[in-house]
Parts: C-alpha cells; sequence; structure tokens
C-alpha cells in the first residue's frame, strides 16, 4: 500500500469513529512532529508543547479533512503554526534581519549554498561536534519565517510544494526564503570560521 492509499485509509477510520484509529495516527505523527518541533525551536519542552497543541488540533479537526493526500501538509501546517507561537523574544530571533545586500553572493559565489553535513566531514568526532553545534546555532538564529522554511525543506525534506502547502505561501516565495536562508547560514558560519582564525592569529 503506497503513502497515498495508507492515509486514505487511517482518515476513513478516524471518520467512523473505529477503536484505535486515532492511536494509530499519533503512532504513525508523533515521532515526526516532535523531531519537527525540536529542530526548529531547539528545546524539549517548546518540541513537547508544539507535539501536544499539534495532536489537539488534529483531534478536534482530522475529521473535517477533505483530502488524505493533504494529511502530512496539514499537520505540518498544524506544527509550524505552533511553533510559530512558540517564539520568545530575544531567544530565536537576531538582533537585527541581515539585509538582502548582504545575503547576496559575491562574484564567482555559488548561490546554491548546500548546509554542511558534520557527519560527512572528515575529521574527528570533536571537530564534527564542533560543526554540528555551529550549524545548529546558525539555524536558531534565523528569523522564524526563513527558519521554519529551512527546517521543512532541508532538514525534513519536504518538496518545495508541500512547504508551500503547509505553509500557505506561493512555491516562488518558498524558494526565496530557502536562498536567503541558506546564505544566511553561510555567512554566520563564514564569520564564526574567520574570528577563529583572527583569534588563533591567523589572517
Amino acid at each position: 500500500m503506497d503513502e497515498h492509499s495508507d492515509s486514505a485509509a487511517l482518515l476513513s477510520r478516524i471518520r467512523a469513529d473505529l477503536p484505535g484509529a486515532f492511536d494509530e495516527f499519533v503512532a504513525r505523527f508523533a515521532g515526526p512532529i516532535y523531531a519537527f518541533g525540536m529542530k526548529f525551536c531547539g528545546e524539549r519542552e517548546d518540541a513537547r508543547d508544539v507535539l501536544q497543541d499539534t495532536l489537539l488540533q488534529a483531534y478536534r479537526s482530522l475529521r473535517d479533512l477533505e483530502h488524505a493526500e493533504a494529511m502530512t501538509s496539514w499537520l505540518y501546517r498544524v506544527a509550524a503554526n505552533a511553533c510559530l507561537m512558540k517564539r520568545r523574544k530575544g531567544k530565536f530571533e537576531p538582533e537585527r534581519e541581515i539585509s538582502l545586500e548582504e545575503l547576496l553572493p559575491g562574484p564567482g559565489d555559488d548561490a546554491r549554498v548546500q548546509i554542511p553535513d558534520p557527519a560527512s566531514l572528515p575529521y574527528d568526532d570533536a571537530v564534527r561536534a564542533e560543526t554540528k553545534a555551529r550549524v545548529q546555532k546558525a539555524i536558531g538564529d534565523l528569523p522564524a519565517a526563513y527558519r521554519i522554511v529551512l527546517v521543512m525543506r532541508d532538514m525534513e525534506q519536504l518538496k518545495t510544494q508541500e512547504v508551500a502547502a503547509a505553509l500557505g505561501l506561493e512555491i516562488s516565495a518558498v524558494k526565496m526564503r530557502l536562498h536567503r536562508a541558506r546564505l544566511m547560514i553561510r555567512k554566520t558560519l563564514e564569520e564564526s570560521y574567520a574570528a577563529d582564525r583572527r583569534a588563533n592569529g591567523r589572517a
């Protein structure tokens, strides 16, 4: 059974209020929703709140969902809204939003920047852990509107169309925010490593 058929069957059981149907839904989606909350919020308590809020909204509204194929994007929309409601002033937002001019690549730069995967780096565990911490901090410092797109697209591996549907955005807006988010990450990492080089006496 493919994912669409499986979702349709599950939604039919939920609509019919069959015993165990909603428990099956929770077992299937609670883990991904919690992981999504952790990636966006960075705090277990906030991620648990996001999961609880999402499941509560799902319990109230899932029976009214018209199209089973929209279940995943609908869930992410609910979870994304819960994440954005968890923003704490000064905790996730940077002191200022980086201007577009600062984000534009210079001559010869590759605008299609990808976030480095610490697991793929050919260094020891300590270096990988340090790189992972830098990347996580850079993601946490992104403005929420950019961070949510980056987490959904690059970390959750959702399709651009799914991200657009979940956030109520045009596909072009998702691509623009993802592009800017990646450039912000690159800028932050470049500045971080440059500061290390200066501190160690290297130009």
